[in-house]
């Protein structure tokens, strides 16, 4: 059985077919940064793409999933960040941060939908991810800083570039 996982084709023939991705993902490929949280689908701490959309790792097992395709924080952006990544990190969404990456590729999954979501788009979207730490009104503030972002078309500076073609700029569009 074989996954892209983060653009690289998996091998995971080695793993018990129901075995859930989450700790495949974890305890297999050493891809740590999805969280486990309830473990029935109900937090969001665990959440992936798979194909491209939001989904709970900890109630797929890796042999229902054929030749999918999988995305997890690690991969989101590459060698950067993403510009939700460098949002969460402008508007200090961050508490404890358990939630994050989960919280993180749902947000950017809506993004990738709906450049510039509405308040009940971003409601739908994020309901089933929780934060204990409450950190809500951040969140909803990060998503639309990001989404300015997106829309804007800015290209941040990549560390594996030699030069960058455009003005740096920041995460929030300023110009320096």
């Amino acid at each position: 059985m074989t996954l892209t996982i983060n653009g690289i084709q998996t091998d995971l023939s080695g793993i018990d077919p129901d075995t859930p991705l989450l700790w495949a993902l974890r305890d297999h490929l050493s891809l740590v940064g999805t969280k486990y949280g309830c473990g029935i689908a109900q937090c969001g701490a665990c959440t992936v793409w798979l194909n491209g959309a939001p989904v709970r790792s900890c109630q797929l097992t890796v042999g229902t999933l054929g030749d999918a395709s999988i995305t997890t924080i690690e991969g989101l952006a590459g060698d950067g960040l993403h510009a939700v990544q460098r949002a969460w990190i402008e508007e200090d969404v961050a508490q404890c941060g358990y939630c994050q990456a989960g919280q993180i590729m749902a947000a950017a999954a809506l993004l990738a939908k709906h450049p510039d979501p509405s308040d009940e788009q971003i409601n739908v979207a994020m309901a089933g991810n929780i934060c204990r730490c409450g950190t809500y009104v951040r969140i909803r503030k990060a998503i639309k800083s990001a989404s300015s972002v997106l829309q804007s078309g800015v290209r941040f500076f990549d560390p594996g570039e030699s030069e960058l073609s455009v003005n740096p700029v920041d995460s929030r569009g300023v110009r320096s």
